[in-house]
């Protein structure tokens, strides 16, 4: 019989495995002789999903390894120096063959892999097959936008399918495990990962894991074109301290449960099949050793049956940390609950010593080992090790024209309006248009962070997709303007990992007098500035995050013609825009689109694509506001106005307004939308039933669009203090200029629970006032009480 069984819905085995030769921890070389004839009998083509089928297999396996193999499946080392032509010799391909790996990452394409595989499955004597993952982020080679980016579309159904598509592609080239989805909030934009989550909102950003695991996932990891998911960075991660990354991460249990760990939850609750801990500690433990988070929490709280995996070199950084040697921080993570070491090698090196000193147990590496060998079977690779590794589809299904396609589409549904006065955008494909800035003409830009797999070369630029936009109807003309900044070394660090740009050889002035030249003779300017792709990401905190002042300086010159100016923002953060705000007319906020950013963003600017984008993480005034963030705490002392006028003996600073620059959910339309007639179906909801809430919206503009429907509530008076305002809901339109629609939703007392000060989800009778807009600040608002 032949069943669908998801990674998650196999329970942990905890039964007693058969222990061999402990003293040693290896077989006799007769018995391993005839243990390895014994597995070499084994049909794979009869391993189904069947879990009974799959049990009976494992503990064959298990009853047969020895312990040198069976920390190998624990092992996952980069793919190092295996190249086609070269497995034979190799390192790892050595390793590989003496059951000393689990797995590979950072190895990518068919013949590769097919190759690598086959020394596993051929050569290795219990012929168990590898795992290989990669860095799929937001796209595999059709490129989709930096994860942040994509998160502003708001748009469910549209992000499920680009991790779908993100699958189908990545499982083309032979991958079958993606290390996505990157779920971690943060409110700290100096934080350069920022650009990998979705925010700074937990009922968002859940929103999104679900769909990014099921669209990775689909509904069963056997087909191949689906891949393993695994969410991180577990846990708290983008709470480092300062915005520093790996920085130190303290905070109370009730905010941990409230605001930082549902996104987890929800792809534990989605059926993710991994998991990988984060560096940072909590509670003054290292993630990666911290039992409480990886067993009481993850496995014994959330029922997560799946394997956990560290993150680079996560075990040998507790060495740093502090908490012991390797042998020592490698026996502390194996009991705090991990399964696979990456790249640090400290199982291999160290738990056999660890074993007969009875710092470990067999039983714990037996259950790591048998988290590993599942995870396998339900991918199908004992089945079939080479299911992904077909030719054709590597050679018809990756970068194809319908997947660029829909990463056009996606990237201009993620381009968020920010300003546009006196309706500037849509500009007209006709006249002279001045094309400026260091990345109007840098595809290798475009792409963002995080885009591994991307062919950069492949990608379009600003000023590629203006030109293709507007064929012969309309005179382009280009500059640079200045160099991506003033500071030479800066920019070195920001356009690392062959996304350069080539720097400048001639003055600021000369270059900035050629753009002013060319900005003389056209009917708009469009000025293509901001960050470069590797100014955000891993290892790219920033203390300022203003755009480089060599960019501004172009910028503020640029203005002073009096020509229209459109700011294309590049950025994989909130950037602090307090001054462009204030001089530049319109600013389209890109982020890094993808392989297809340039005609997405013609689309936007001429009009051809509404924008409809809201932003997913507020935009401060000022740096010394972070943490900066709609859903906070009110104060006893709170700032009583919102015109940012300085009241003294209020929660407010004397030098900068308390209000953010852009709120959470804010973003522009070519047209307009009025909100009116907000009902709710009672003003009192009883605990077993429901509350519908409607409002009325119309689009009262000159454009067909898009407008995505906020819904927030508030807690008026709880056990504990609650946030000013929360997130419950939302819901993404389409109304034609004129048209009106009654929008919606449903409130429930499950949408009403939170965490309380021991940490029991419930809810609490009292009043509740509810909000619904067209961002976090902007709503009408109501009132209903919860009773019994």
């Amino acid at each position: 019989m032949k069943m669908n069984y998801s990674i998650n819905k196999i329970p942990m085995l905890k039964k007693k495995l058969i222990l061999l030769a402990i003293c040693g921890c290896s077989f006799a070389v007769n018995a391993q002789d005839k243990a390895a004839t014994k597995i070499q009998s084994i049909d794979y083509s009869a391993y189904k999903a069947d879990k009974v089928v799959m049990d009976k297999k494992i503990d064959s396996l298990l009853s047969v390894m020895t312990l040198t193999e069976k920390l190998g499946q624990l092992n996952l080392p980069s793919s190092g120096d295996i190249t086609t032509g070269q497995s034979k010799s190799s390192d790892v391909a050595k390793k590989i063959e003496e059951g000393k790996i689990g797995g590979l990452f950072n190895i990518k394409s068919v013949e590769k892999i097919k190759e690598v595989q086959r020394i596993a499955v051929e050569k290795s004597r219990l012929k168990i097959p590898l795992i290989f993952g990669m860095d799929v982020i937001h796209g595999y080679e059709t490129t989709f936008p930096i994860p942040l980016g994509l998160s502003t579309s708001w748009d469910m159904p549209m992000i499920e399918k680009t991790a779908k598509m993100a699958a189908m592609e990545a499982s083309a080239d032979g991958i079958n495990w993606t290390f996505s989805p990157m779920v971690d909030i943060s409110r700290d934009p100096r934080w350069g990962r920022v650009s990998e989550g979705s925010g700074e909102d937990a009922y968002l950003g859940g929103e999104i894991a679900k769909a990014m695991v099921r669209g990775y996932q689909q509904d069963d990891l056997r087909r191949n074109n689906t891949i393993l998911a695994c969410v991180k960075h577990f846990a708290l991660y983008g709470a480092s301290e300062a915005g520093r990354d790996y920085n130190t991460v303290d905070m109370s249990r009730i905010r941990m449960y409230n605001e930082y760990l549902p996104p987890y939850k929800a792809a534990i609750d989605a059926g993710v099949g991994s998991v990988m801990a984060s560096f940072n500690e909590i509670d003054g433990i290292p993630a990666t050793g911290n039992k409480w988070l990886l067993t009481d929490l993850l496995r014994d709280q959330w029922n997560f049956d799946g394997f956990v995996v560290t993150d680079y070199t996560g075990i040998n950084e507790m060495i740093e940390h502090g908490m012991g040697d390797l042998q020592t921080v490698s026996a502390l993570a194996l009991n705090a609950g991990i399964d696979m070491d990456m790249v640090g090698e400290g199982f291999v090196s160290t738990l056999e010593k660890s074993l007969s000193e009875g710092k470990v147990s067999i039983e714990y590496i037996d259950a790591a080992v048998r988290r590993i060998l599942e995870a396998k079977f339900q991918l199908g690779l004992f089945e079939d090790p080479y299911r992904y590794c077909d030719e054709e589809r590597a050679n018809t299904e990756v970068f194809t024209k319908e997947n660029r396609s829909f990463a056009r589409e996606v990237a201009a549904q993620s381009m968020v309006l920010l300003k546009n006065d006196k309706n500037i955008l849509p500009i007209k494909k006709t006249g002279t248009i001045a094309v400026v800035g260091p990345l109007a003409y840098t595809k290798e830009n475009m792409a963002g962070t995080w885009s591994v797999a991307t062919s950069q070369d492949k990608s379009i630029s600003v000023l590629e997709g203006i030109k293709s936009a507007v064929g012969n109807s309309a005179k382009i003309l280009y500059a640079k303007g200045s160099n991506l900044s003033y500071d030479k070394d800066f920019e070195e660090r920001g356009t690392a990992f062959g996304k350069e740009i080539p720097r400048d050889g001639r003055s600021d002035e000369e270059m900035r007098k050629e753009a002013l030249q060319i900005a003389s003779k056209a009917d708009v300017i469009i000025a293509a500035i901001g960050e470069s792709s590797e100014m955000s990401g891993e290892s790219s905190s920033r203390v300022d995050i203003s755009i480089p002042k060599a960019q501004r300086d172009l910028l503020q010159a640029l203005v002073k013609t009096g020509k229209p100016v459109v700011l294309v923002l590049f950025n994989g953060r909130p950037l602090v825009l307090t001054e462009e705000d204030k001089t530049v007319p319109a600013i389209l906020d890109v982020w890094f689109g993808g392989s297809e950013t340039g005609d997405a963003i013609a689309d936007v600017l001429f009009g051809d694509v509404n924008p409809s984008a809201k932003i997913t993480a507020t935009f401060p005034r000022s740096v010394g506001q972070i943490p900066i963030f709609y859903n906070h705490k009110n104060t006893g002392r709170p700032l009583g106005n919102k015109e940012g006028k300085f009241v003294k003996f209020r929660s407010n600073y004397i030098d900068e307004r308390n209000e953010p620059l852009y709120p959470f959910g804010y973003g522009l339309s070519y047209t307009t939308f009025n909100y009116d007639n907000l009902k709710l179906s009672t003003d009192k909801l009883s605990e077993k039933d429901s509350l519908e809430i409607s409002v009325d919206v119309k689009n009262s503009g000159d454009y067909d669009g898009k407008e995505v429907v906020q819904l927030y509530i508030r807690d008026l008076v709880g056990s504990v203090t609650r946030p000013v305002k929360e997130l419950k809901g939302f819901q993404k339109i389409f109304l034609k200029k004129g048209e009106t629609k009654t929008v919606t939703f449903k409130l429930t007392t499950e949408d009403l629970k939170f965490y309380n000060s021991s940490l029991d989800h419930v809810y609490e009778l009292g009043d509740f006032e509810v909000f619904v807009g067209t961002n976090s600040e902007e709503n009408l608002k109501s009132k209903f009480e919860l009773v019994k």
